[in-house]
């Protein structure tokens, strides 16, 4: 092997070694979804089963209605990454081109609820939609989700990096601020779109404390509240539990598979902007 080639085989055996720590935890979740009850009790626990149980995946859909919960995530999800993307693209698009009397200290009120720890309006949050009746109904678990300070901010300062000279000559053919936004702006702009959609869905695909305060019947739970109906107080049955785990990671890992070239690309785009 040439000493030229070696510098890169090096890179490319450590960045394989990372892979695979970063990796190691869903592979050992895969192995221990597969594995008996005995197994899984075992102390060390073994690497890997002996034979292939895929039954387990079975008594997990027996145990607790895991396409309800898998639905319910995903009507919620996709609900309010929709919503975000709406009202954070239409806000950032009016503090980035438009001009109106106080957009400076509208802007800084709206990014300083960034600073607002969730658990200080999760109450205030939590009497509104009991006091709308909004428990255990699809409207409480989205509507308090549906604008984001953090998507405002991302996608005004993608805006913002968008050629001027474009705008102006949309201008000159007497585009309004509707058209320049529909057929300049979303177009040009889907990197960051995508980026904020991803980012959105995967952060409320993991909401576990607002389901669990707002939603007493089973029918409305979610899948992050549905793993921990897996658990029970007289023992646990690991493989069960990460098996039910893998089964409600499936659509968030495909969706991170599938989404994260994007996610980087809208992440990094204008890092190296000189």
């Amino acid at each position: 092997m040439s000493m030229r080639l070696m510098p890169k085989s090096l890179i490319y055996l450590v960045l394989l070694l990372c892979a695979f720590v970063v990796a190691f935890p869903l592979l050992y979740t895969l192995s221990t979804s597969m594995m008996s009850e005995a197994e899984s009790a075992v102390y060390p626990p073994p690497l890997l089963p002996d034979a292939l149980n895929i039954s387990n995946f079975i008594k997990v859909a027996h145990t607790i209605p895991v396409l309800r919960f898998i639905g319910n995530s995903l009507i919620v999800s996709c609900a309010i990454m929709a919503g975000q993307i709406i009202t954070a693209s239409l806000a950032a698009y009016a503090f980035a081109f438009l001009k109106f009397p106080g957009k400076t200290l509208l802007f800084s009120l709206f990014l300083a609820t960034m600073m607002v720890p969730w658990e200080v309006i999760m109450i205030p949050n939590y009497l509104t939609v009991k006091n709308l009746n909004w428990l255990d109904t699809y409207q409480g678990l989205i509507v308090p989700f549906l604008a984001s300070a953090f998507g405002t901010f991302l996608l005004r300062q993608y805006f913002l990096q968008l050629p001027k000279e474009l705008f102006e000559a949309a201008k000159v053919d007497g585009c309004g601020h509707m058209r320049m936004f529909f057929k300049l702006v979303t177009p040009l702009s889907m990197p960051a779109i995508t980026t904020l959609g991803v980012y959105s869905f995967l952060n409320n695909w993991n909401m576990y404390l607002w389901p669990l305060l707002t939603t007493n019947r089973e029918e409305m739970r979610t899948v992050q509240i549905g793993v921990s109906m897996l658990q029970f107080e007289e023992m646990n049955s690991w493989n069960l539990i990460l098996a039910g785990v893998l089964t409600l990671l499936l659509p968030s890992l495909l969706l991170l598979a599938l989404g994260l070239k994007p996610l980087v690309r809208g992440i990094t785009a204008g890092a190296l902007k000189g």
